[in-house]
């Protein structure tokens, strides 16, 4: 591989935008309500500011979702063909044009409170267009539109050769999803789905690749979990608390890539054309001088502003109108069996003799937020809180930010993204996820309490 020559402009092509991508989705700040990251200080700052109309703009943008795509389902599959985004983004299979519909409907009840309560109760239908879609729509405003910074300019290139070594032997992943975990980790997990998703499309990751990394490393941030954790009355034991969801998480990490169904996805890429990434290091080069002038190409092809913003608006549009629509509709059904049914409570029978035989203090209360956290991640944490054994609270909270697959977000983002993985595929991984790491969670809160 012969080496080539690069300029001034390209060196500075690659450092500037990478190091502005690290440090909006990467660097701690602190703020009055903890640490986040830059992109979470613009997305705070949005929502403070459209505080009053997000339930209106979210609404507006998920029915007009709906009725692009009914008028693309019935023109056919030819009429956004001058523009492949929108034709991709709205021509649509008839499950999910119906989803859409659904999340229309639901996005109308709840905003105007028509019909019956337990659609746009507090609990449920507030919850998602009252919260949860401000949140999403402040994250993939900035997130989605400063996401070339971390994808385009080389940065991918330079840590996907330097943590190969590691990525490859643990996780059976290339080296580029460590920058996907870590963005998850410091920042959301709705960062990392939607660069799982695009790297995906980008033919960078593997069928399989993408499945493992999309429902393992799209992990819990950091802000989150210090929200979890002050929900149980355990706000003083952050430090213990975080650590133990990162012991935890690394075991499923290690194990989830190698058991059905992750370990059953196809080693294929989305297009025939994909070529993954060379991993093999040549002659005259280590793994840095390679990884950087690999991210020196990468850059030097990075012209045009013009390019730069329409990739961002494209990804904004993308998350807006194709995810927000999944998790108003999944995520309201789900909430609704979680709030208004007994199901999840049934679910959580089995675990009850296993919460005993691991000395767990309430382990009939306990066994009822086991599954619960499916449907949304903070459920178990909101039953949880009134429980009275701090170690159990502990538990509780650490074992629901392990979980990682709940459909009001993280699940609705996958189903909705091109990561391929199933409605079926989510529940499996999130059960394996639940058996896998309450053992190591429950070992860990004996040590401390």
């Amino acid at each position: 591989m012969e080496k080539k020559s690069y300029n001034v402009s390209d060196h500075l092509k690659f450092i500037i935008p990478s190091l502005l991508g690290i440090f909006l989705f990467m660097t701690p700040v602190s703020t009055g309500d903890g640490l986040t990251i830059p992109i979470g200080v613009l997305a705070n700052w949005i929502q403070a500011l459209l505080t009053d109309h997000l339930s209106l703009i979210m609404m507006v943008i998920i029915v007009l979702t709906a009725i692009l795509t009914v008028f693309a389902r019935i023109q056919g599959p030819n009429v956004f063909a001058d523009t492949p985004f929108f034709q991709d983004l709205f021509y649509k299979s008839m499950f999910w044009t119906i989803t859409r519909v659904v999340a229309a409907v639901f996005a109308v009840m709840v905003f105007f409170r028509l019909g019956p309560e337990f659609i746009h109760s507090d609990v449920t239908g507030q919850t998602l267009l009252g919260d949860l879609l401000h949140v999403l729509f402040a994250v993939f405003l900035f997130a989605g539109l400063f996401l070339p910074l971390l994808m385009n300019y080389g940065l991918l290139d330079l840590f996907g050769t330097l943590m190969t070594k590691i990525m490859r032997p643990l996780f059976k992943l290339p080296g580029r999803s460590s920058i996907d975990a870590l963005a998850s980790w410091v920042g959301d997990g709705t960062i990392g789905v939607l660069m799982t998703s695009k790297q995906y499309e980008g033919g960078y990751y593997t069928k399989r690749e993408a499945a493992v990394i999309g429902t393992t490393f799209s992990v819990v941030s950091i802000t989150f979990t210090l929200v979890i954790v002050s929900e149980v009355g355990l706000g003083h034991m952050f430090v213990p608390f975080y650590l133990t969801v990162i012991a935890a998480g690394f075991i499923a990490a290690l194990i989830m890539p190698r058991i059905p169904p992750l370990s059953r996805k196809a080693g294929t890429y989305l297009s025939e054309s994909a070529a993954g990434t060379e991993e093999e290091i040549p002659q005259g080069y280590n793994s840095f001088t390679l990884g950087y002038e690999r991210a020196l190409n990468k850059a030097s092809k990075q012209t045009s502003i013009y390019k730069f913003f329409k990739e961002g608006g494209q990804n904004i549009l993308d998350m807006w109108m194709g995810v927000a629509p999944i998790v108003m509709a999944f995520g309201l059904i789900a909430l609704v069996i979680a709030e208004y049914t007994p199901v999840f409570g049934w679910l959580g029978l089995p675990f009850v003799p296993l919460l005993e035989l691991m000395q767990v203090p309430f382990a009939k209360e306990a066994s009822e937020t086991m599954l619960i956290g499916f449907a949304d991640m903070f459920l178990p944490a909101v039953i949880g809180a009134s429980i009275e054994a701090e170690i159990t609270r502990f538990i509780i909270g650490a074992l629901s930010v392990t979980q990682l697959i709940y459909m009001s977000e993280v699940g609705g983002l996958l189903l909705g993204s091109k990561v391929p993985v199933s409605l079926k595929d989510l529940f499996i991984i999130f059960l394996l996820r639940t058996i896998i790491t309450l053992p190591i969670i429950t070992l860990i809160a004996h040590m401390i309490f």
